[in-house]
C-alpha cells in the first residue's frame, strides 16, 4: 500500500472517530480532513472545485430559507390544529401528527419538520395533560422515515439523487418500475397498525376550539411552488447538473424578496439567515472533499473490491448485507457521512460485478435513513425531538427511545427491503 493510501485512509478514519465522539464539530471535523488531504496532495488542487456538489448544497440552502418563512408564516399550526379536530381520541392524535410529520417530511428536511410540529404536539399533549414522550419519538422517526420518500425529502435523498443522475420524478416512477417513493410509503403504511397497537390504550377523548389565523399565504406558495418546479423540470431533457439546486435558491430568494416588500424591514431575511443550518452545508462541503480525495487515492476501488469478492457473485447476499449492515451503523453513526461514503463504493461495487447500481442504492438509501430510528442518536431529527422533550423537563433513556424506535425501524426496513428486491433487483 503506498503512502497516499495510508494517510488517506488514516484521515478518514480519524476524521469518522471524531465525529462521534464531537457531534457538536462536525463540520469542523470534516474541513478540517479535507484542508489535511489538499495539504497532503492526495487531492490535487484543480479537482477540489469539481468534487464539490454545487446542486447539492444550492437545494439545502433554497429549501431551508422557504422552510423557516413557512414556519413563521403559522401554516403548520393551522393544519395541525385541523388534524386534532380529526382525532377522535389520544391515540388517533398521536397517530396522525405522525403521518402528518411524516408528509411534510416527504418535502422538507427531517430536522425542520421536526422543529415545526413537534412543538404542536407539545402544545396538544399539554392541553391533553398527556405524556409527550411517546407523541414527539412518533413525529421525530416518522420525519426521519419519510425523508427518503422524495427527491427534496432529505439530505441523503438529494446526494441519491446527484449519484444516480435522477430527477424528481424518478423517485416516483423510473425506467418503467415504481421508485424509492413506493418502498417509503410502503413502510410508513406498515406503522399505522403498529402504532394502534402499540397506543391501544391511549382512548381520551380529544376536542379543540382554537383557530390560528396564518400570518402569510406566499412562504406556502414558494413551498409549493418550488416541488411543482422540480417535478416540471424533472421531465425537461438534458437540464444543466444545478437546475434544481437553481430551481431552490430562485424560490428562496423571491421568498424573501416579498417578504422584504411586505414588512419594509429586513428582520424577517436576518431571522431566516440566522435560523441557516449552516453546519450541515459545511459539513457536506468537507465531506465532499475528502469522499473525492480517497477516491482519487484509489482505496474507494479497493473497498467495492473487497465488498463485491465478500458477497461473491450472490447479488441477494450483497444486498442483504448493505441493507441491514447500513441499519446498524446508522443507528450510532450520522447517515449522511456514511451515505457520503458508500455511494461511490457502491459505484464500484456495481462496476465490479457488471450490475445496473440502482437496487444497491435503493438498498443503501433504505437501512441508512431509516436505520436512524433505532436510537435516539442515530438522526439529526431524533436528537432534535429528545432535545425539545429535554427543554419540557422530559428526560428521554435510550430505552424509551427504542420502544417505539426499535419496532418502527424493523417494520418499515423491512417493508423496504422487500420492495426493493422484488422491483428493483437484476435478473
Amino acid at each position: 500500500m503506498d503512502l497516499n493510501k495510508i494517510i488517506a485512509i488514516s484521515l478518514f478514519l480519524v476524521m469518522y472517530v471524531l465525529m462521534i465522539v464531537l457531534p457538536k464539530r462536525r463540520a469542523i471535523v470534516a474541513l478540517a480532513a479535507a484542508v489535511i488531504m489538499i495539504v497532503a496532495r492526495i487531492l490535487p488542487v484543480n479537482k477540489i472545485l469539481p468534487s464539490i456538489d454545487w446542486n447539492v448544497l444550492m437545494m439545502i440552502f433554497g429549501t431551508m430559507v422557504i422552510v423557516d418563512y413557512f414556519i413563521e408564516s403559522k401554516m403548520p399550526n393551522k393544519i395541525a390544529e385541523s388534524l386534532l379536530r380529526l382525532s377522535k381520541n389520544v391515540m388517533w392524535v398521536t397517530i396522525l401528527m405522525s403521518l402528518f410529520s411524516g408528509i411534510i417530511s416527504a418535502f422538507i428536511d427531517n430536522v425542520a419538520t421536526v422543529l415545526m410540529v413537534a412543538p404542536v404536539g407539545l402544545a396538544i399533549c399539554k392541553k391533553l395533560k398527556s405524556n409527550p414522550v411517546p407523541m414527539i419519538i412518533c413525529i421525530a422517526v416518522s420525519s426521519n422515515l419519510q425523508g427518503a420518500a422524495t427527491l427534496v425529502g432529505d439530505t441523503t435523498s438529494i446526494m441519491l439523487a446527484a449519484a444516480d443522475h435522477m430527477n424528481f420524478n424518478d423517485f416516483f416512477y423510473m425506467q418503467g418500475r415504481p421508485g424509492m417513493f413506493f418502498a417509503v410509503e410502503l413502510g410508513a403504511i406498515f406503522t399505522i397498525p403498529l402504532m394502534m397497537v402499540m397506543f391501544r390504550k391511549n382512548r381520551e377523548p380529544v376536542t379543540s376550539n382554537e383557530h390560528t389565523q396564518v400570518t402569510d399565504y406566499i412562504p406556502t406558495v414558494t413551498m409549493l411552488g418550488h416541488v411543482v418546479l422540480l417535478i416540471i423540470a424533472s421531465f425537461i431533457p438534458n437540464t444543466p447538473d444545478t437546475t434544481n439546486g437553481i430551481i431552490c435558491m430562485a424560490c428562496g430568494i423571491l421568498t424573501i424578496i416579498w417578504e422584504l416588500i411586505k414588512q419594509k424591514s429586513t428582520k424577517g431575511m436576518i431571522h431566516s439567515l440566522k435560523a441557516m443550518d449552516y453546519d450541515t452545508m459545511l459539513l457536506l462541503t468537507g465531506l465532499f472533499v475528502v469522499i473525492a480525495s480517497i477516491k482519487e487515492a484509489g482505496i474507494v476501488d479497493d473497498l467495492a473490491n473487497l465488498i463485491a469478492g465478500f458477497g461473491g457473485s450472490n447479488r441477494f447476499v450483497l444486498f442483504t448485507i448493505i441493507v441491514w449492515g447500513s441499519v446498524i451503523i446508522s443507528a450510532f453513526i450520522d447517515n449522511i457521512p456514511y451515505v457520503a461514503t458508500m455511494l461511490p463504493l457502491l459505484a464500484g461495487v456495481a462496476s465490479a460485478m457488471n450490475v445496473e447500481p440502482h437496487f444497491l442504492y435503493f438498498g443503501l438509501l433504505v437501512g441508512a435513513t431509516l436505520g436512524g430510528n433505532l436510537t435516539p442518536i442515530g438522526a439529526s431529527a431524533n436528537i432534535a425531538g429528545v432535545g425539545m422533550l429535554r427543554k419540557e423537563g422530559h428526560e428521554v433513556s435510550f430505552s424509551d427511545f427504542m420502544k417505539i424506535g426499535v419496532p418502527f425501524t424493523l417494520v418499515a426496513v423491512l417493508a423496504g427491503y422487500l420492495f426493493v428486491w422484488i422491483v428493483w433487483a437484476p435478473a
